[in-house]
């Protein structure tokens, strides 16, 4: 107990008197000398414990206070010397300090903050209701974390993350809030370009395939809700390959970058237009008030596309197949979906001729659905027999003979009837199945002909060659044999029909292979000659024997000028050029007169007779009759002018 006493002021001076008070009785009464040497021998004993103690207090006070000095030097050089911004603030708000670190984040000194609200750094990045929940959090938990934009004195913005804590004092009460600092703009200006790289195409800078699925999402979305409908768009350039293949990739990566500007500002604002890759494109078009709405985009999106481009001194031209689809639908359909529906309806555009768009039929699409979706349909099909050919005759108009033949392939479907090749020939477009098809409709003509040849029916017959079919390895060379199978056919007798525009797309390829068969007494024909591009300037170099005009020429011929001055145009290039014309798509009377005054003699379409099966041909080339007008020579058509 006297120890602990000692080690406080309070109870040395106590004890110093008590015994003091002792020594003075001990003089004063009558006691005995001992007595009075024990009193002063304990008082002087106590006054030395009393000292002794004493000394010990004053030090242990005076190292208290080094350590708290110490204390408040470590907490001034961490307000000083730290790295992170440090904000004081009054329970106001109002600054009451910052540090060297927060002049420099903010570019204030310490002399144009003091006094003033936070608010001054205010960035105008984050509404009212942002400032009024961290307050609410501070008043409520007296912590707030998260991250802020503000502005730097300079006017640059400066992103932070921020930690804001309350300071109270022994009663609870606010005295002041701090604030911590940390300068992350690097981080965000990373993050924005990450984010950039993640959601756009390098190339060109139009969304990509993942920015794409987040902006269809969105429409499909709202389309319902406002009654609207959207449209997405599948596009595929035409004649992209072989500018490749011709000027090297860095040509094209520049052709792409022009027509992907070119095409995207041919779209509205509030449309999308994303890179799948190579050259393909995804366009949504959004808030449509019908189906119809979106036809002057699409044209426009033609007309952007097909445009020259300049790409240094070379004038590059190509155009696109566009393949449309709808949303809502009658049936409830995915984003994915309605890409596959647009895909397969762009692989349709390019089978029609390329340079135009085909818009995705859904009820036919639901008819047909599960039979011939996929290619494993397709090569059932061929293993099942279920592939037929017809054929539709070609005459000459002038003298009423039947000079030809175009074999047509159908599938003859145990459900759905007889199909025609748009209903089953894209999903097979460009797909190693398509040369299998291709070489069974080879090995059938040649067959036919064969057994026709027997018969006395000795007619040409024009087969479509695809482009892959053609340029297979060897193609020639298979086609040699085939024919040795069948000694008394002449090669002359098969047509190859190729597509114009599927030619133009490797010319160099193309016409190789044209003129090794044209050496083997093979016969070419150029299908759907004017709605490719170039035509002049690559005709000459394809050794074609025909040139069959597209049947949308023909069809308007008598309605429409500009079809009228093609096909004029057409059939004087052919002349020029030793070539033999024949017309498609003669539908009346009417359109064979047009087309012998315009000086073409050969044609054929629904006019004429439609696509028959083999068996009926014989007996409709003994009952043909052209009729009087076409062969009248001092008839013409009634009420036109060539």
């Amino acid at each position: 107990m006297l120890t602990v006493h000692l080690t406080r002021p309070r109870g040395a001076f106590l004890l110093v008197a008590s015994a003091w008070l002792l020594a003075l009785v001990a003089a004063v009464l009558p006691v005995p000398p001992a007595w009075r040497v024990g009193a002063l021998l304990g008082l002087g004993g106590v006054i030395a414990v009393a000292a002794w103690g004493g000394r010990r207090w004053l030090w242990q006070r005076m190292a208290h206070l080094r350590r708290q000095q110490a204390q408040w030097q470590l907490e001034a050089g961490v307000f000083t010397h730290a790295r992170e911004g440090i904000m004081i603030t009054d329970p106001q708000g109002r600054i009451v300090d910052v540090n060297a670190a927060f002049e420099r984040l903010t570019g204030y000194t310490r002399q144009e903050l003091v006094g003033h609200s936070p608010r001054l750094l205010d960035s105008g990045q984050h509404p009212p209701a942002y400032f009024e929940h961290q307050w609410q959090e501070l008043k409520q938990t007296g912590l707030w974390q998260g991250e802020v934009w503000d502005r730097h004195k300079g006017g640059s913005l400066i992103a932070t993350q921020q930690t804001i804590s309350a300071v109270r004092d022994a009663a609870g009460r606010v005295t002041h809030f701090i604030s911590l600092m940390s300068d992350i703009t690097r981080l965000k200006d990373q993050e924005r370009r990450l984010e950039h790289t993640a959601h756009y195409d390098a190339l060109t800078g139009l969304p990509n395939r993942v920015l794409l699925a987040d902006r269809l999402r969105q429409a499909l979305a709202l389309a319902p809700r406002r009654g609207l409908r959207v449209a997405v768009v599948y596009l595929d350039l035409d004649g992209f390959k072989a500018v490749n293949d011709a000027h090297g990739h860095e040509v094209g990566d520049r052709l792409l970058v022009g027509l992907a500007n070119r095409m995207h500002q041919a779209l509205r604002e509030g449309d999308t237009l994303a890179r799948l890759g190579g050259d393909e494109f995804v366009a949504v078009l959004q808030d449509l008030p019908d189906a119809h709405a979106c036809e002057p985009l699409l044209q426009r999106l033609l007309w952007a596309a097909s445009l020259p481009y300049d790409v240094g001194e070379l004038t590059l031209q190509v155009s696109a197949s566009l393949g449309v689809t709808l949303y809502p639908q009658d049936e409830e359909v995915d984003s994915d979906q309605l890409l596959r529906q647009a895909d397969q309806a762009m692989y349709a555009a390019k089978l029609q001729g390329k340079n135009r768009y085909v818009v995705f039929d859904a009820v036919r699409d639901r008819a047909l659905r599960g039979h011939i979706a996929s290619v494993e349909g397709m090569r059932q099909a061929l293993g099942r027999h279920e592939m037929v050919l017809h054929y539709q005759p070609q005459v000459n108009l002038r003298t009423g003979e039947v000079v030809g033949l175009e074999a047509l392939v159908r599938w003859q479907h145990p459900e759905r009837g007889l199909l025609a090749p748009a209903e089953f020939l894209p999903a097979v477009h460009d797909h190693p199945l398509e040369c299998s098809l291709g070489q069974w409709v080879l090995e059938s003509v040649v067959a036919q002909r064969a057994a026709w040849h027997r018969q006395g029916v000795r007619l040409p017959i024009s087969v479509n060659i695809s482009a892959r079919h053609l340029q297979q390895p060897g193609f020639i060379d298979d086609l040699q044999n085939l024919l040795g199978q069948y000694p008394d056919l002449n090669p002359a007798d098969l047509v190859l029909e190729v597509l114009e525009s599927s030619a133009l797309e490797d010319l160099l390829g193309v016409s190789r292979i044209m003129a090794d068969g044209e050496r083997r007494g093979f016969c070419f024909a150029l299908d759907d000659f004017g709605t490719g591009y170039s035509t002049l300037t690559y005709l000459k170099r394809l050794p074609v024997a025909k040139l069959k005009i597209d049947q949308s020429f023909v069809r308007n011929l008598l309605e429409d000028p500009d079809d009228l001055a093609i096909l004029q145009g057409v059939i004087g290039l052919a002349q020029a050029f030793g070539r033999e014309v024949v017309a498609e798509g003669v539908e009346t009377e009417a359109h064979g007169s047009a087309l012998l005054w315009l000086g073409c003699d050969v044609a054929q379409g629904y006019g004429i007779a439609h696509p028959m099966p083999a068996e009926a041909v014989a007996g409709w080339t003994r009952e043909w009759r052209a009729p009087r007008a076409w062969w009248t020579k001092d008839a013409g058509p009634s009420g036109f002018t060539a």
